[in-house]
């Protein structure tokens, strides 16, 4: 058997640091919609020019080289939006430069296995940990050839990283590759250059604390009166004082609507985005602040009264509710999500699923134990080789998008969320826990099984059940202890008694003073999980 890594230490997440709200611009004139992208397209020109100028600065830039680029947007636009574009460009550049750090992590992983597959012979078979050699000598010829392909682009991207070059494009690089390829996106010309267009806008404003309602470049009142601040080329365009032009459509905020205007009404920052929807043919006015951090409560606290174990899958979330003893209670739960059709659809699946989640999880006043997951090293062609299903099972896996809604979506129910290590949840949890849960009228799958371990190790509980005292012709003699222990049972937790007599199977006398420990026989969890060993309060009635 092989080596057990370290197991990290369950821990509460913290809340999330910001809110975001959205609502439909209704209403508007064509006149409107005009204004909007005269100004979206000068001030998206604009940031695409600046963009440019700071990918050139790369390492060398500062301070100094800051102010001269915002000077020299203010004077063909504000002071205001001039702020906000170097500020989302040199966001932009950063994002680059950790994109681009990341790209060098999984290049010199893949080439690391190639290497280390290359290195075997052919036909060689692999363990859980690492795969063997390759198949056969066609299939060997063809990584050889990928592994120089592989080392080349390494070589050019540490190239670029050490002289500070990103490879940016303003409006995507996804949507930009996507004009040679308009028959497989099933679009015209003219539908992808209108989403194109709608890309390379720009209409975001950053928050101003202490201005008149929290922004003065883009103004919500409280009734929902937009307006905004032209920039001086289009000033012309104005229909109120002061260069500004009023909407004519409203707002109201449905959602966080109360929050929002006590905010605006104490002018306290509010940042506000304006896009276009080019699919629907509709505008819409996002609204963003910062909160102050959410105060978790202490892992002990989160624990009592129990806790969901809650497994990922790529189609559902496999759950089940344990007691504070980590005993499963009640019946496995399932919340399916089809991950198919467009982002739009993928994202109210997954939104769906997490609602029903929480709004069970509410009802028991409970936690929430999920594995802290991240694939993004685990779907590497290489690494898995020619089983692209796969790859493609765990690439599909809404890791991400379930960490980031989950947080939000239950912090605003007063839910706390316990991240795991995922290591060995579901081989423990089939292998300890799948069989004991199985009866004729419930049949429990692998991922119920998980979801029960997940469950107990965010209780603080090892994954392996106890299991009955060895039988009378071996050493212990009947004297160990049973599953069946109570709380209150003398010497429960205590070593196994001295037995008089002679001994079996070439033990001494004297030499089990140390039998309690169970190390020994906890080979799947017990080393790995470095816990004392704790007995369960309450049988399992099974």
């Amino acid at each position: 058997m092989g080596r057990l890594r370290e197991v990290a230490a369950p821990f509460v997440v913290p809340g999330p640091s910001g809110v975001a709200i959205r609502d439909r611009l209704k209403g508007l004139t064509p006149r409107d919609e005009e204004i909007l992208r005269a100004v979206g397209g000068h001030l998206g020109s604009l940031a695409s020019r600046d963009l440019k100028t700071r990918c050139r600065d790369g390492l060398e830039h500062d301070s100094d080289r800051w102010a001269a680029r915002k000077q020299a947007l203010t004077c063909q636009s504000s002071s205001r939006w001039a702020g906000s574009i170097t500020k989302t460009t040199h966001d932009q550049w950063a994002l680059a430069r950790r994109s681009q750090l990341a790209h060098i992590q999984s290049l010199q992983a893949g080439v690391d296995t190639i290497t280390r597959r290359l290195s075997l012979p052919v036909g060689e078979k692999g363990t859980k940990q690492a795969p063997g050699g390759y198949r056969s000598e066609r299939e060997r010829f063809h990584k050889t050839r990928r592994l120089h392909v592989l080392e080349d682009r390494l070589e050019r991207v540490r190239a670029d990283r050490q002289a500070g070059r990103v490879h940016v494009v303003w409006g995507g690089k996804r949507l930009l590759g996507t004009r040679h390829h308009l028959e497989e996106a099933q679009l015209t010309e003219t539908q992808w250059r209108q989403r194109w267009e709608a890309s390379r806008r720009f209409l975001a404003a950053d928050d101003e604390s202490g201005k008149r309602y929290g922004n003065e470049t883009i103004r919500v009142a409280p009734g929902g009166e937009v307006s905004l601040k032209l920039p001086a080329p289009l000033a012309h365009l104005a229909n109120a004082k002061h260069g500004r032009y009023i909407l004519a459509a409203k707002v109201s905020f449905p959602h966080r609507g109360d929050t929002w205007r006590d905010r605006i009404a104490a002018n306290r920052a509010v940042a506000y985005r304006i896009h276009e929807d080019v699919t629907r043919g509709r505008w819409y006015l996002t609204a963003s602040w910062t909160i102050p951090p959410v105060q978790t409560v202490p892992l002990e606290t989160a624990r009592a009264g129990g806790m969901i174990g809650v497994d990922t899958n790529a189609d559902h979330l496999a759950a089940w509710r344990l007691d504070e003893h980590g005993n499963p209670a009640g019946q496995p739960r399932r919340f399916d999500y089809d991950l198919t059709g467009t982002a739009d659809h993928r994202d109210a699946q997954v939104r769906h699923a997490l609602i029903r989640l929480l709004h069970w999880a509410r009802r028991h006043n409970l936690a929430i134990a999920m594995e802290n997951l991240d694939f993004t090293g685990e779907s590497t062609r290489e690494k898995h080789g020619c089983r692209k299903k796969f790859r493609q099972l765990i690439s599909g896996m809404p890791t991400g998008r379930l960490r980031a809604r989950l947080v939000s979506m239950a912090a605003e129910l007063g839910l706390q969320i316990v991240a795991v290590d995922p290591a060995y949840t579901s081989k423990w949890g089939a292998q300890h826990w799948q069989k004991p849960l199985t009866s004729k009228t419930r049949k429990t799958t692998r991922h119920d099984a998980a979801a029960v371990a997940i469950g107990r190790r965010a209780l603080g509980h090892p994954i392996r059940r106890r299991t009955t005292p060895p039988p009378h012709d071996q050493s212990d003699r009947a004297g160990h202890r049973t599953v069946q222990a109570w709380p209150g049972t003398p010497g429960r937790e205590g070593n196994r008694p001295r037995i008089p007599g002679p001994r079996t199977r070439c033990v001494p006398p004297g030499r089990g003073a140390n039998a309690g420990t169970q190390d020994a026989q906890h080979r799947s969890g017990r080393p790995a999980e470095h816990q004392s060993w704790q007995q369960d309060s309450l049988p399992l009635s099974l």
